[in-house]
């Protein structure tokens, strides 16, 4: 393996010449089309089959009737003022949420971009944990601080429980890490000399950073923004548990008509207006990406590190802190808190009795939806990073609107409704030869459809920092697709796939929207189980509902930590 790897080393700057004998460019193309058509081949596959299917399953049957189309639905639904209301709350809420998560977490991206302090990697873990954490659990950590009983209606009488505000904060909580990763990532790696210079020539700080530094950031300022606005568009967990019944966003209207209603009709015509809202902003969110990748010239990130200097500078990172120890360890230190205050005073009465099958809420001890839930997120991960890798190798090799088309069409489980994904599994995955139904596979595929896209993302960038020369030297020697990615991309970008493995397996445990519709009843997922608890009355179910969540929130925690181990200030990446 050293010796290929140096052939190909010694061979990257003359790869041209031995091209150019063995047929010229014309060739050296059509071998990139066919390996890049290869490498496609499989995640198409598996987006066709376990996301276009079932989605397009539920939309026509939802849609036909008598074996005919019947278009005049979708204007019947959406002239009815209950329907309306949903569509404003949640286009009104995801504006709302979008403002304000920029608005705090904006100084946050900056201190993780340019200074340098003891625990940075652990608080980088921490404002990520929300991240990954199921929505169910963020709606159950806001609850137990908010909600009716809450710390905050126990000290001071305040319950936000079914008011928006609890919602928006939730969302602030949950996406802050989107923002500080995604704008600070790119913030980390501009040239702090080029507003030095315009401070050095009598600008003010906050013209010099109007003026040269937010033109810079603003494609990673819009990027994030989009990806805000996306996961509060489509949020379902949070709303479900904190919005009560006058507070619903398209996803939860489109969970009530499937699953509580039976109103395929309706719940087609909202997913329909879910899809094409969603399209529309990974479109512009595709653009916003490819202009940040080639409008701006970058330095390496260590190079702009730095100790914070000043008072002004040690009161933002007071700020900083002060704001993460709100708004991510407060709600986050009650869930603990609530799990451990039994009706005899604090101990660990909820965690022994997740043991017993006796509350009725299962058909086996609650505690086994822990270990369901890790081995479904292995499996998971594992066809994550198959379909992801490959996908991501296949958008290296730059191409026309195919690739691109390609990319957009990874994107999509992100912000199509889960529910739907779900439903659509039961009714179209019944019949051999893909009679899963009753199968556990179910679960892991459902999961992985949600992890494939963090893993294309995590992947891409540092895949594209490869020099090309050495795969087209791979290639002259006589290197297949799969040898030239063994020998010359795997070496180099192992660190970003374990990352990537990360992500999709903290993912993958926290999946709520489509598992919640496929998990048997004998095999509850660690969301699903904690959203049953829930939704019985009694303060054993509430107290074994905050065991569960704390559970799930130290497992990605953990997670989370040793991807920050394995990340270095090189690494780039949109998470």
């Amino acid at each position: 393996m050293d010796l290929a790897r140096s052939e190909v080393a010694e061979s990257a700057g003359k790869a041209d010449a031995p091209r150019a004998r063995r047929g010229g460019p014309g060739r050296s193309d059509r071998r990139g089309s066919a390996a890049r058509l290869a490498l496609m081949a499989l995640p198409v596959a598996f987006f066709a089959v376990f996301f276009a299917v079932p989605v397009a399953a539920i939309v026509a049957r939802g849609l036909k009737a008598d074996g005919s189309w019947r278009f005049g639905r979708i204007g019947e639904v959406l002239g009815q003022s209950d329907i309306q209301q949903v569509l404003w709350f949640t286009t009104w809420q995801a504006l709302a949420s979008t403002g304000l998560t920029l608005l705090i977490a904006l100084p946050g991206a900056y201190v993780f971009a340019r200074f340098d302090f003891r625990g940075k990697q652990v608080l980088r873990a921490v404002v990520t944990v929300p991240f990954v954490l199921p929505t169910v659990v963020v709606g159950t950590a806001f609850l137990a601080l908010v909600g009716r009983g809450g710390l905050l209606d126990e000290l001071w009488g305040v319950r936000l429980d079914t008011t928006v505000w609890a919602i928006l904060l939730a969302h602030v909580f949950f996406n802050y890490a989107v923002v500080v990763r995604t704008v600070g990532g790119l913030w980390s790696q501009l040239d702090p000399r080029q507003e030095e210079a315009a401070r050095m020539l009598g600008a003010s700080r906050l013209r010099a950073w109007r003026t040269v530094t937010l033109p810079a950031l603003a494609p990673a300022v819009a990027a994030a923004a989009l990806m805000v606005f996306l996961f509060t568009f489509t949020s379902f967990g949070a709303v479900q548990i904190l919005g009560g019944p006058a507070y619903s966003t398209l996803e939860v209207e489109i969970y009530r008509q499937t699953a509580q209603l039976l109103d395929l009709p309706t719940a087609a015509v909202l997913t329909i207006v879910q899809f094409a809202a969603v399209g529309a902003v990974l479109a512009v969110h595709a653009w916003t990406v490819r202009r940040r990748e080639s409008a701006l010239k970058l330095v390496d990130a260590a190079a702009a590190v730095r100790r914070p200097r000043g008072a002004g500078q040690w009161s933002l990172l007071g700020f900083v802190l002060l704001t993460v120890a709100l708004l991510v360890l407060l709600p986050l230190g009650v869930l603990v808190q609530r799990s451990f205050d039994g009706p005899d005073g604090y101990g660990f009465l909820y965690y022994e009795t997740l043991r017993s099958a006796d509350g009725g809420a299962f058909l086996v001890p609650a505690i086994d939806a822990i270990g369901n839930s890790l081995r479904y997120a292995v499996v998971a991960t594992a066809i994550a990073l198959v379909i992801g890798g490959l996908a991501a190798a296949a958008l290296t090799r730059r191409a026309g609107r195919l690739v691109r088309g390609f990319d957009a069409l990874l994107m999509l489980p992100l912000g199509v409704s889960a529910v739907t994904v779900g439903f659509g599994f039961l009714i179209t995955l019944d019949e051999p030869p893909l009679d899963l139904r009753s199968s556990w596979i179910l679960v892991p595929l459902a999961q992985a459809l949600v992890g494939v896209p963090f893993v294309v993302r995590t992947m891409l960038p540092v895949l594209r920092a490869v020099d090309g020369r050495l795969r087209e030297a791979a290639a002259v020697l006589g290197a297949s697709p799969w040898r030239a990615w063994r020998e010359v991309d795997l070496p180099l970008v192992r660190r970003a796939l374990l990352i990537a493995a990360g992500f999709a397996f903290a993912v993958s445990l926290g999946e709520f929207g489509a598992t919640v519709f496929i998990a048997r009843p004998d095999n509850p997922t660690l969301p699903v189980a904690v959203a049953r608890l829930l939704g019985r009355a009694g303060d054993l179910n509430y107290g074994q509902a905050m065991a569960l969540s704390t559970i799930l929130m130290v497992v990605c925690a953990v997670a989370l930590l040793l991807l920050e181990r394995l990340r270095t200030e090189r690494t780039t990446g949109e998470f």
